[in-house]
């Protein structure tokens, strides 16, 4: 059972074991009659192959409140998007399979780029802009819902908290941020655990209580992969497009919203999905590009916030990062001695060095171009640029589907 304490300046909606899923499925259909649900997923075709997907497909045709889900699928030819179709058929005529490879699809992309809208290369933050935009282009649903499609321990229930925040009105929020345990044999979670809390609360130290980092802080993971929004904030923020995603995308809210409409939900009891390597060596991939992109957007954010780095300020920040992600080690190591997990604690140093580096790295980087935002242009700024490109979206979308 999870506790009932409440910190920092974003409620938090606890998972407290006293509801039925049935129970509260039945109130989500009730609801979503005058506030309909979209669930995107952003999906690569290789995931059809492996062991999150089937399940989790199993799981939402047995969702009644779901007026439509959209399937992003990248990286798939013809013949993949075909078997995709055929893969994604028990969720019924309410699913669209939307082919980023398709032929009208990049014919879409190429009428952006011809009028100065770029929406850089592909990935999960390109895929997931798609999918928000072809449901706001059906201009059915209020609330869009997105989770991953590598989630082993899917279960429905976590869509349903996920929702639930915003479909029912008398809440009164705009934005809700799943969050869960990451506990196995042993601790997961190693960028939230030993990066992103440790250098917000370095931050802290050398900047003050900054609003952003007290809002930051208060999400006890904040770079969970499940989050809903209505879909008047899903036309106005600018879903970052680099591995910053979903930092980037807490700041985009902080801007556009008020902390009155933001909350935290647990949805699950556990959470397990696939695991990025730690790239040590390779700042291109894996946790290492990860967490430049992490530094990088909260370092923007300060910025537009207004706090000036002054002489010296980086290399003070990353030695009170160190000794904070330093003090983490100890704390996890103890709550997993307790708890009789395992915990290598060599290996948890070896990240925290790692994550020095790319501390290191994104600040040379953001002090050489700092003005260099990877976020894709809102969907106002799209359809003020050209007023009828979600009627020519969705149906672009709808032919290839065809």
């Amino acid at each position: 059972m999870s506790d009932y304490f409440q910190n920092g300046v974003v409620t938090t909606l606890h998972r407290l074991g006293c509801q039925e899923l049935a129970e509260m499925e039945a109130r989500l259909v009730e609801h979503a009659e005058s506030n309909r649900v979209a669930l995107v997923i952003p999906c690569l075709v290789s995931e059809l192959q492996g062991p999150a997907l089937g399940g989790i497909v199993a799981q939402l045709a047995q969702v009644s409140y779901l007026e439509e889900i959209v399937i992003a699928l990248g990286r798939a030819d013809r013949r993949q998007f075909e078997d995709a179709r055929r893969f994604f058929a028990p969720l019924g005529s309410r699913c669209r399979l939307l082919w980023i490879e398709g032929p009208r699809m990049q014919e879409f992309i190429r009428l952006l780029a011809e009028n100065d809208l770029e929406i850089g290369p592909p990935g999960k933050g390109r895929a997931s802009w798609l999918a928000i935009g072809y449901v706001l282009a059906g201009e059915r649903c209020r609330v869009i819902a997105l989770h991953d499609a590598d989630i082993l321990t899917y279960d429905r229930s976590l869509l349903g908290r996920l929702c639930y925040p915003l479909v029912d009105s008398s809440l009164g929020y705009e934005y809700a941020k799943g969050y869960y345990c990451r506990v196995t044999d042993r601790l997961h979670g190693r960028v939230t655990r030993l990066f992103v809390t440790p250098l917000v609360r370095a931050m802290i130290q050398l900047v003050g209580a900054v609003p952003f980092l007290r809002y930051i802080d208060s999400f006890r993971y904040p770079l969970a992969g499940e989050f809903a929004m209505h879909d008047g904030l899903a036309r106005s923020v600018r879903i970052p497009g680099d591995w910053g995603l979903e930092m980037g995308m807490l700041a985009e809210v902080y801007r556009n919203t008020s902390l009155r409409r933001v909350c935290q939900v647990d949805v699950a009891d556990n959470y397990d999905h696939k695991h990025q390597p730690l790239s040590p060596s390779d700042a291109s991939t894996g946790l290492n590009r990860m967490a430049r992109d992490i530094c990088k957007s909260l370092l923007r954010t300060l910025a537009m916030e207004g706090v000036v780095f002054g002489s010296g300020f980086y290399t003070t920040l990353k030695v009170t990062y160190l000794r904070t992600a330093q003090d983490a080690v100890r704390s996890y190591h103890d709550d997993a001695v307790i708890n009789g997990l395992k915990f290598d604690r060599h290996s948890e140093t070896q990240a925290v060095e790692m994550f020095t580096r790319a501390l290191a790295h994104a600040s040379e980087e953001f002090e050489q171009d700092p003005l260099a935002f990877p976020g894709l242009p809102n969907w106002n700024r799209i359809t003020a640029a050209i007023p009828d490109v979600l009627e020519r979206y969705r149906a672009a979308v709808d032919a290839d589907s065809r």
